[in-house]
């Protein structure tokens, strides 16, 4: 298992990193929050990661806390949750946001998220919401930011269509929070987290 890795960052997309480690590339999967959170280009970053181990690929998943991989790794535990959902739901809110939604049962905030019916969001609350509190997970608040150009605006519907949101969803729910952030990343959540307000 590669729990671990420390190097330079490469390149990024909207749902991955390349980290070079000692002269060796990793593709890293990363959430949302994660990809919102790391430096520019050329700079050292250290990401908790997953080995997923399937027939015809081993792929990484990777965290900035090792708080929100231990949840990603409780997550893909719960029945009907796969790492790619684990993953849409860490990048949709919070680690400790959708720790506290599951604690307190919140079902039909966890249905927001593209893939999840209600179903899967019981069982999801059924099976962890007594043992999130053990991993310490509490609640958590954004900050605002400058406000994105059209550029940033595409790349942020690009990725809520990546989520899984329909083109129109995804126009509906930049539009509300429009001038709001200054990099995609930041606009996706944002978005994502409006929507679960509302």
């Amino acid at each position: 298992m590669i729990a671990r890795l420390e190097g330079v960052l490469r390149a990024r997309d909207l749902q991955s990193v390349l980290l070079d480690v000692g002269g060796v590339g990793y593709e890293v999967e990363v959430p949302l929050s994660t990809l919102a959170s790391l430096p520019e280009t050329g700079a050292r970053v250290v990401l908790f990661t997953h080995l997923v181990v399937r027939e015809d690929a081993h792929v990484l998943f990777g965290f900035l806390r090792s708080r929100d991989r231990d949840l990603f790794r409780r997550l893909i535990r719960v029945n009907g949750i796969g790492a790619r959902l684990a993953l849409a739901m860490l990048s949709t809110m919070a680690a400790d946001d959708l720790a506290a939604h599951i604690t307190a049962g919140d079902v039909a905030v966890l249905t927001r998220v593209p893939g999840i019916g209600r179903r899967t969001a019981e069982r999801v609350v059924l099976e962890l919401g007594e043992r999130l509190t053990e991993l310490g997970f509490g609640t958590a608040g954004e900050t605002g930011t400058p406000a994105a150009g059209p550029g940033v605006e595409r790349e942020a519907a690009a990725a809520l269509q990546a989520l899984g949101y329909r083109a129109a969803d995804a126009e509906r729910m930049l539009a509300a929070v429009r001038g709001q952030a200054e990099t995609t990343e930041a606009l996706v959540r944002l978005a994502l987290r409006a929507t679960l307000r509302s």
